[in-house]
């Protein structure tokens, strides 16, 4: 069962941010991307498989701040 998870996101600017946590995001085995704009993401994840820390440190992995996980 996917849940639905939206976060505000920290020092995202421009569209090479929006790509590089997209990227991030898509990365992760049972995360399905919605939507990623300039301070926010939507998406979907699998509780099971991966846990919203895990979503928040990719995020943070790419040098913005995630809050919402």
């Amino acid at each position: 069962m996917m849940e639905r998870l939206t976060l505000e996101i920290d020092g995202m600017s421009c569209g090479h941010c929006v790509g590089a946590v997209r990227r991030a995001l898509e990365g992760i085995d049972g995360v399905q991307v919605e939507s990623v704009r300039v301070g926010e993401a939507s998406l979907q994840y699998d509780p099971r498989t991966v846990t919203t820390d895990a979503i928040a440190s990719a995020i943070a992995d790419e040098g913005y701040q995630p809050r919402g996980a």
